[in-house]
């Protein structure tokens, strides 16, 4: 007993269409056809085409299964190549799950980079913006630096630094920039790279300055700036005095960097 194209689909639970691509690309032997033009396909072919269907479904790529199928040395390659592909796409669906609760059962937001959850998402948008234009140029560890950050409980100055109006006097902004700078030099003593983006970058350093600097540029205000301005200044002159004294510790003796253009030499991470 023989069967139709149509009959075989059936019989192996695919398509018609299917059935002719595979004779198409050489996977499935033609038949013999009967007088009157039609295909008469048996057992064999039915055998064929179940076994070429297991193949697919385990992810075997068409141009791959004459090779696996063979059950020669390279079909053992072949098979192992595609569980390695396997366990790498369920890897990255799994991380993707992770990231999906993070968002839906722990409230993380999805502007931020992922892994941060939920200790940024009640930042300004400006600060997350910021976050994410670093995380195209910074290393994952830098990145888990200043995400730690942000883990711990934020104190007012931080706040204060974050909600910091445009208008905001000079005062103000050199108490912060004093704040900031003790807030580095504890982190520095961890991190050495804390203050230098040569050592936090996955990218070279130019094109990392223009991100940092741009990025501040556009989600900072003048007064935030300004700050930064003064916290670089601050930390410049330590080092060169080779260390702080108290006045500098309270921001007297400060030089004037208000004029600075490069905002981007301080720390990313230094308002964490």
């Amino acid at each position: 007993m023989t069967w139709s194209t149509r009959q075989l689909a059936e019989l192996a639970g695919t398509t018609l269409k299917t059935v002719r691509h595979y004779h198409k690309l050489g996977l499935l032997e033609e038949p013999e056809r009967a007088p009157s033009g039609y295909k008469r396909y048996d057992v064999r072919h039915l055998v064929r085409l179940m076994g070429i269907r297991r193949l697919t479904d385990l992810g075997v790529p068409l141009s791959d299964i004459p090779t696996v199928a063979a059950a020669d040395a390279r079909s053992t390659e072949v098979l192992r190549a595609l569980d390695a592909e396997l366990a790498a796409n369920i890897e990255r669906q799994q991380h993707m799950r992770r990231q999906l609760a993070a968002i839906l059962e722990d409230g993380a937001s999805l502007d931020l980079p992922a892994d941060f959850g939920a200790a940024a998402a009640t930042l300004p948008r400006a600060q997350q913006d910021l976050l994410v234009a670093y995380s195209s140029v910074l290393t994952p560890t830098a990145m888990s630096v200043i995400r730690d950050q942000y883990t711990r409980p934020r104190d007012e100055v931080a706040e204060e630094f974050e909600h910091l109006p445009a208008d905001a006097p000079e005062d103000v902004r050199r108490r912060l920039a004093a704040h900031l700078a003790a807030e580095v030099r504890a982190q520095r003593a961890d991190n050495s790279f804390i203050t230098d983006l040569d050592a936090a970058s996955r990218r070279n350093g130019k094109l990392t300055r223009s991100v940092v600097t741009q990025a501040l540029i556009t989600f900072y205000n003048e007064a935030q700036l300004d700050v930064l301005r003064h916290l670089h200044a601050l930390l410049e002159q330590e080092e060169a005095d080779g260390g702080a004294d108290g006045d500098r510790r309270d921001g007297k003796g400060e030089q004037d960097h208000s004029g600075d253009p490069d905002p981007h030499r301080a720390t990313p991470g230094a308002t964490g």
